[in-house]
């Protein structure tokens, strides 16, 4: 998705709330700024740094710790529809659109982590289904 005011390519991402875990945070900031729901992974991916010019000009040094969330749903009415553009992409197009570095590689670092899950999961099924032939 695009940032509401510079347009460049971003993920969900907001600042800490209070009584809220980090993933928890994740979770509710992916819904309110691109109008996905879902199973958000507790353990980080990774961070990754920017720079934040805030409405006053003042440019804050920010951390991001980044959460895989397994879309299961997405709302046709959200918090700040309309305020950006939203794609789904393949993850080599989501790294290439990003401008941060750190961000690059996490999207891919995701891509390898998922296609060795879903190597895995088509094996384990895979070798369920053979029979051995009786000698």
């Amino acid at each position: 998705m695009t940032s509401r005011d510079t347009g460049r390519w971003v993920i969900p991402k907001g600042w800490p709330m209070t009584g809220k875990c980090a993933h928890e945070v994740a979770a509710q900031e992916a819904f309110e700024e691109a109008g996905v729901r879902g199973a958000v992974e507790t353990e980080t991916l990774g961070a990754y740094s920017y720079s934040k010019v805030l409405r006053d000009g003042v440019q804050v040094a920010c951390k991001v710790q980044v959460y895989a969330l397994e879309v299961t749903d997405m709302a046709k009415n959200f918090k700040e529809k309309g305020e950006r553009r939203i794609e789904w992409v393949s993850f080599d197009e989501a790294a290439g659109r990003v401008r941060e570095p750190e961000l690059r590689g996490l999207f891919l670092a995701f891509k390898r982590k998922i296609t060795e899950r879903l190597s895995a999961k088509a094996a384990k099924q895979g070798s369920a289904g053979k029979q051995i032939p009786a000698e």
